[in-house]
């Protein structure tokens, strides 16, 4: 329905130019195709991939006017063509023909952007694989949202509301792309060891149907220090938040009803309704009357943090009454929501705490106790617990009174079993560099490197008493969709016995 659409909110208009300016011809994109002569290159040549099934139908209808707009071989849908292998046969086709002395192709190789349109699991897909890929010069991305949460594009500027797909919405967007500035973020390693559950099954999704973006790999060898004979050991890599507990219940539970009953998820504020309407029915509003004391943080895992790289482990103190933590790399959370906030001045004093920059190296870990504190959130200067800031964290699960615990990874969720015997689930989080990204003004996502972004935080929210930290306290869909290389499941490895 049109009034639950809307272009990216909050920008200026960019002209579009002529369509010519992003248009790639057909040479460039398949090594087959007949090389063709043009008068100048394309300003901003783009690659577009849209999941289909994003957005109710409105994945299939952005499909239909990007090819109508543009060359139909450079809209791909990511229900029917992964992306790995289409940049990994466009970059092949670009280097033979560099290195025939092709002017466009060099041109092309330097300006090229890409779109992808999709929730932000479909995002980091695509992040994921342009990191695979290893680029001298990789191509920045932009996020057109079509999720529930689209934290995403709305960290950079795209805005939050599912897009008009109309031309004059998409050309308008395309004008915006153009005229986007470059941004890096911080990439995230994440490593999951356990020992696979002989028995128990969580309908409607299998223990261990893991996120798409997390994935067996490669046995390491006897001599590596990641192998543990009789384990297995999942990697996988975010760009927005990993989280557990009390959220990645909800949205498990939400992620439940929506596989059972697709017909009734066509809709973004449904959804978004829904959504809330399981954490009421899970009464995390009442969390600590209605939930044991078994599914807080501090009695589910041992939690350690290595503050700046090089640094030594520390245990980091968790306050028992905290049912959900939230590992942060961007500053958007539950569809816009920024729950580290702004320390003020005493905080950056006292506690070496920071502005969350999504370009330094570090990584915001922010605990809730309920709906309620969540609900903080949407008072100016609200924030979560502000736990403490990290290069590396690390989460240690044993036996305990809980016999599982729900994990999140961008947006994508998975009921994680926890050890019965004397074992040890091992999670823990590292730095792994950073991908390009393309901002649009207004950009929630600050960099360390700008100046700008310092003085609007020097002196910010000196009067916080910051009381919230100082008392007592993916079946066949995701099979189809595969993953970066990095973290794709090796035909090897049997993946019966996965899932």
């Amino acid at each position: 329905m049109e009034w639950e659409m809307d272009t990216v909110v909050g920008s200026s208009s960019k002209p579009c130019g002529s369509l010519t300016d992003y248009c790639i011809p057909d040479y460039i994109l398949r090594p087959d195709a007949q090389r063709v002569v043009l008068d100048h290159a394309p300003l901003c040549p783009v690659l577009v991939f849209i999941n289909s099934g994003s957005g109710g139908q409105l994945g299939s209808s952005l499909i239909k006017t990007y090819r109508e707009l543009l060359n139909e071989a450079q809209v791909f849908d990511l229900s029917e063509e992964a992306p790995d292998k289409v940049l990994h046969c466009l970059y092949a086709n670009l280097e033979r023909l560099k290195t025939e002395g092709d002017i466009l192709a060099v041109q092309i190789w330097r300006t090229l952007r890409l779109i992808v349109a999709g929730g932000d699991g479909t995002a980091s897909w695509l992040l994921g694989v342009v990191s695979d890929l290893k680029l001298s010069h990789p191509p920045p991305i932009a996020t057109v949202p079509l999720g529930t949460g689209n934290n995403l594009p709305f960290s950079f500027g795209w805005g939050k509301k599912n897009p008009c797909t109309d031309q004059e919405s998409v050309k308008s967007f395309l004008g915006l792309v153009k005229h986007a500035k470059e941004m890096k973020i911080d990439s995230w390693h994440i490593i999951l060891r356990m020992r696979a559950p002989k028995e128990g099954a969580c309908d409607p999704i299998a223990p261990l149907e893991l996120p798409h973006s997390l994935h067996a790999f490669h046995r390491v060898s006897s001599s590596d220090s990641l192998n543990m004979e009789g384990y297995d050991t999942f990697r996988g890599g975010f760009w927005n938040y990993f989280s557990m507990g009390m959220d990645a219940e909800v949205s498990y539970g939400f992620h439940s009803e929506r596989k059972k009953n697709p017909e009734k998820f066509k809709n973004q504020l449904t959804n978004q309704g829904t959504y809330a309407k399981v954490g009421l029915k899970q009464g995390w509003f009442f969390a600590s009357l209605s939930h044991p004391s078994s599914r807080n943080i501090a009695q589910l895992a041992k939690v350690k943090i290595m503050k700046r790289a090089g640094s030594p482990w520390q245990e980091l103190n968790i306050h028992h009454s905290i049912r959900s933590i939230v590992c942060l790399n961007l500053p958007s959370f539950s569809g816009g929501l920024n729950p580290w906030g702004t320390p003020g001045t005493r905080k950056v004093e006292e506690r070496d705490l920071t502005a969350p920059f999504v370009d330094d190296g570090l990584i915001e870990v922010v605990g809730f106790r309920d709906a309620w504190h969540g609900l903080v959130l949407l008072a100016p200067n609200g924030h979560g617990t502000r736990l403490a800031q990290a290069h590396r964290i690390r989460f240690e699960f044993h036996q305990g009174a809980a016999n599982h615990t729900f994990m999140r990874v961008d947006g994508e969720p998975w009921k994680q079993p926890l050890p019965k015997d004397d074992d040890t689930v091992v999670v823990e989080i590292s730095h792994l560099g950073q991908v390009t990204m393309l901002a649009n003004e207004p950009c929630k996502s600050k960099s360390v490197h700008d100046q700008s972004s310092h003085a609007q935080h020097d002196g910010n929210d000196d009067n916080d008493k910051d009381s919230m930290e100082d008392d007592d306290e993916w079946e066949d869909g995701r099979r189809k969709f595969g993953a970066a290389d990095t973290f794709k499941i090796p035909d090897e490895v049997d993946i019966a016995h996965l899932s």
